[in-house]
């Protein structure tokens, strides 16, 4: 039996042994905003190489010397609009105590919040209408109600603050009520930065503004309100301590943009060359090659590095959180008939640390234009912000035609799809038994058709899972001969057939003929408008039938879609039976789902209450509220993610566990051999302990050979061997005890860098001695498309196969990671996944989970399909997104929250499930004295009201279990 422990109230720090001497102003602290000057000629290039020389073609008919004032030049360029971009950011949290006192902290006193729904303070009425807090027991005037804002607040920055507030008690004539700065800084040191004052009555709520600016950042600063006499309660409505973001912007050809000289009307003002020369150019200047819009282009000449191009600072123009689009036409020329484009933005910060942020990729090519389009955010505080166009091979002309950057548009929230006289489980194909030979059907390519009847029913249709269940068993297949190209086999025209948005699973059985020299990859695929969609992909070996699984989804209205079977090797049979493709009912299935889960993830709890005369509390009422799920919900986060306010509370708010994007992989804390690099990591791990997250060390090794660093491929076999010892040693013992689990060599199933150098044993001497240094950590496998029958190569037999010969050379294999970068998922193919992989008796997690669909509503539909799968088997440990941020993502439309912090479809999908997936209970005690319900997983309070209007307050916690749990509860 499990003993109920009282609630603990929130400690008080110890802040009661500040001096208490009359405090002083800092007046140091006090500043106006400061004007950061921008700097655009001869700027030094970012990486510390020589800038490149700006060069303007002799007999160019430029109308502007980029080294002198622009005269006639300043007419074309753009003209400065003072386009201030006027939002405001409220840093403070709970700033009107809708989550009771959450991130607020009374100062050496006590308070509660007021609401009509707990009560108010003798009938005394928010200003806002809502909740408002009071601070009570005061025995001093300086003390109040205070928050941390250190990670909030930024030097240079005028923040304003707006309150209202109030007294209430023995009060004969109005009193103060001021905002205080306490600033902490690195030696210990604290200054009080006066804020503002009002004067207040207990008849009314007061006003607060005021406003301040720091010149230096202190290494702790908490905002509190303070001031009526002792005795007195301080009434606080809403705080609010905001900021002013503004984007000074320019128009070119009707286009706002930060970017001077965008189209290079005024020459190359403004523009460098990062490491070569920079030209620009006239219609026909260039070769034969003519401007894309307007009359000029610029090239960047004589690159000797991929990273070359053409830069503009942008320093000062760009601000922290705010999404911007980047937009440039470019070209190449010379050298490369076609290459990759980028743009990327080099931004550098306070303390030096430098980053760089990918914005896009486009493949150019010689012979036409190409537009480069993608977005960027900065998270951070940036000292020093350059972005640049890169990419093409040494030697090979960059040119570009223009370069944008604007803020980017609100993009449109999709309508919900709407689906009428939709046949749920009915399959499209036709003469899918093939009762009627091969009507419907067609060779695609050159190959012979034919069909045969198996006598001994080697293949079924798929039953019990598939709605089409009811159509009767056949033993016909057809017969794929003569097959001269891989693509080559049976197909059928389904035009028409396909709504938009609607998920279609598929289902097959395939087999391969006599005469192939290995595993054959047999695929389901979809030409839609001659795009290639796959349905479905097996390796198949010669011995037996196998089960195709897929899905499909389309997004626009096609004119022609044909469904064909491919993929073994030119001159290898092809046999397929009971093919079909059915929309899925993820309604029906959500039902099911919902009642395993009731089964899984709660259990039955009885509360005692023994000691006290039952008849006494008969009838007391109980209020029972879950505050928390234990099971793990996390993310994937980045060091510059947690420089963003908006993005940690999101973070803080919904997710329990943490895993670090890059920060703790082998090529960012060891880029060069012996130089490593542990900061980003440290100071992740710390953010995660200081708001109490659980974390998962992502990954030891990744055996892909593309995500080995240089230096590492380089190395003969005994050097190898020894820098993975050095790495296993290095990584597992500073961070001894701090990570719940590591992915220790990542995608085994796609990658064999590692087993290519060293021999099949490496991977598991890699768990055995992770083990030994940290034999706390549980060690995963890694990998990828496991769960929806899209890969031939990561199907769950071969993980487990996988698995097995891990254990079996001595591998501590604990757990079994599925990434899940899923796109239309399944509910019932994810479910066999984890059925299978359920033999081995690990826990399975999802670790990189994300859904890609533009519509919005879609996205969340998947999104749901995968999480109440996961949630509702019983061999599922955790779930962990790959992120949940825009412009922070793996791919593209699979964020829940946008760029500025706006929570899409997905996102409130996500938010709903996490409250579905609490408990909440009412009632009476019996006359036993006891309360039963059934509950989820996690941590609970209960509020007792006897019938003598006493309220006893507890907390306790559910863990799994079959038996009921009994829980006694101390009065």
């Amino acid at each position: 039996m499990l003993v109920v422990s009282s609630v603990n109230k929130p400690r008080l720090r110890n802040r009661c042994r500040r001096d208490r001497m009359r405090r002083w102003l800092s007046a140091g602290c006090l500043s106006g905003p400061r004007r950061r000057s921008v700097r655009t000629h001869d700027r030094p290039d970012p990486t510390g190489t020589s800038g490149g020389s700006v060069v303007e073609p002799r007999g160019s008919n430029s109308t502007a010397d980029p080294q002198s004032s622009v005269s006639t030049g300043s007419q074309r360029m753009e003209m400065a609009v003072d386009l201030q971009v006027s939002q405001q950011k409220n840093i403070i949290l709970n700033h009107e105590f809708s989550e009771g006192l959450n991130y607020w902290h009374p100062n050496c006193c006590h308070a509660y919040v007021a609401s009509e729904v707990s009560g108010l303070l003798d009938g005394v009425r928010a200003n806002s209408g809502g909740n408002y807090a009071v601070v009570t027991k005061r025995t001093e005037s300086w003390q109040g109600l205070e928050q941390d804002i250190t990670e909030k607040i930024t030097i240079g920055v005028r923040y304003n603050v707006l309150a209202y507030v109030r007294a209430f008690g023995d009060l004969q004539e109005p009193c103060g009520v001021q905002a205080t700065l306490k600033l902490e800084n690195q030696d210990s040191f604290i200054n009080y930065l006066f804020v503002e004052r009002v004067l207040v009555a207990k008849d009314h709520w007061g006003k607060l503004e005021g406003s301040f600016s720091l010149t230096s950042m202190p290494k702790r600063a908490v905002f509190f309100l303070e001031g009526p006499p002792s005795g007195v309660d301080l009434l606080i409505d809403s705080v609010t301590v905001s900021y002013e973001e503004k984007s000074t912007r320019f128009v070119t050809n009707g286009a706002e943009t930060i970017i001077r000289n965008s189209h290079f009307d005024a020459g190359i003002h403004n523009w460098s060359g990062r490491g070569c020369k920079i030209h620009r150019h006239e219609f026909g200047g260039y070769g034969k090659i003519c401007p894309f819009s307007g009359k000029f282009f610029v090239s960047a000449t004589e690159r000797s590095q991929s990273w070359n191009g053409i830069q503009q600072e942008i320093t000062g123009q760009v601000q922290r959180k705010l999404a911007y689009e980047v937009t440039s036409v470019v070209q190449i020329s010379g050298g490369a008939s076609s290459a990759d484009v980028r743009a990327t933005l080099w931004v550098q910060a306070p303390n030096g640390r430098e980053e760089y942020i990918g914005i896009a990729k486009m493949q150019a090519s010689d012979k036409e234009w190409v537009q480069l389009r993608g977005k960027f955010l900065l998270n951070g505080v940036a000292s020093k912000v350059v972005i640049f166009l890169e990419g093409p091979p040494p030697g090979t002309d960059l040119l570009v035609d223009s370069l944008v950057v604007k803020r980017a548009a609100e993009v449109p929230s999709s309508p919900p799809p709407h689906f009428e006289n939709v046949l749920y489980g009915v399959n499209i194909i036709k003469n899918s038994t093939l009762n009627d030979g091969l009507n419907g059907w067609s060779p695609l390519g050159s190959c012979t058709l034919r069909v045969y009847t198996d006598p001994d029913h080697l293949f079924r249709l798929v039953a019990g899972n598939s709605p089409a269940h009811d159509q009767p068993l056949s033993n016909h297949y057809i017969l794929t001969t003569n097959r001269t190209e891989t693509w080559m086999g049976p197909s059928q025209t389904i035009t028409g057939k396909l709504k938009l948005h609607l998920t279609y699973r598929v289902a097959a059985w395939v087999r391969v003929g006599s005469g192939a020299t290995g595993p054959q990859n047999v695929n389901v695929a979809l030409n839609i408008d001659n795009q290639w969609i796959n349905g479905g992909h097996i390796e198949a070996n010669t011995d037996r039938w196998y089960e195709v699984k897929g899905s499909f989804r389309i997004e626009k209205q096609p004119s022609k879609v044909v469904v064909y079977v491919q993929g073994p090797s030119p001159g290898v049979d092809l046999m397929l039976g009971g093919l079909q493709i059915f929309p899925v009912d993820r309604k029906a299935r959500f039902k099911n789902l919902k009642e395993i889960t009731e089964k899984v993830r709660k259990r039955d709890v009885v509360l005692k209450l023994p000691g006290l005369n039952s008849a006494s509390l008969h009838g007391a009422s109980i209020k029972i509220r879950q505050t928390q799920n234990s099971f793990p919900f996390g993310s994937c986060i980045n060091k510059t993610n947690i420089e963003n306010e908006e993005f940690v509370d999101f973070f803080v708010k919904n997710f329990n566990w943490a895993v670090f994007g890059n920060e703790l992989k082998w090529y960012h804390t060891e880029p060069q051999q012996g130089k490593l690099n542990y900061k980003d990591a440290d100071e992740m791990l710390d953010f995660c302990q200081r708001h109490g997250k659980e974390t998962r060390g992502h990954c030891i090794f990744w055996e892909v050979e593309d995500a080995v660093q240089p230096w590492i491929r380089s190395l003969n076999s005994h050097e190898l061997m020894m820098a993975i010892q050095n790495r296993l040693k290095s990584l597992l013992s500073r961070y001894k005890g701090k990570f719940r689990h590591y992915d220790v060599n990542n995608e085994m199933l796609h990658g064999s860098f590692y087993q290519d150098k060293l021999g099949e044993d490496i991977r598991a001497y890699m768990f055995r001695e992770s083990h030994q240094l940290d034999p706390s950590a549980i060690l995963f496998v890694n990998d990828y498309n496991v769960e929806d029958g899209c890969d031939s190569k990561s199907t769950p037999e071969m993980y487990i196969h996988q698995i097995l010969d891990l254990q079996e050379r001595g591998a501590p294999v604990g757990g079994i990671g599925i990434q899940a970068h899923i796109s239309h998922p399944v509910g019932e193919i994810i479910c066999d996944a984890l059925d299978k992989l359920a033999i081995l008796d690990l826990p399975v997690w999802f670790t990189e989970l994300d859904v890609s669909a533009v519509n919005e509503h879609v996205r969340a539909d998947d999104l749901e399909v995968v999480l109440r799968e996961a949630y509702a088997h019983p061999a599922v440990g955790g779930v962990m997104l790959w992120g949940f941020w825009e412009l922070f993502m793996f791919r593209d439309n699979s964020h829940l929250v946008d760029a500025e912090g706006k929570i899409n479809e997905a996102g409130k999908r996500y938010l709903a499930l996490k409250q579905e997936w609490l408990s909440h209970a009412d009632g009476h005690i019996d006359a036993h004295g006891e309360f039963k319900f059934r509950g989820y997983h996690g941590t609970y309070t209960l509020e007792i009201t006897t019938p003598s209007g006493k309220k006893i307050s507890q907390s306790f916690v559910v863990d799994g279990g079959d038996s009921p749990l009994v829980l006694i509860v101390k009065l």
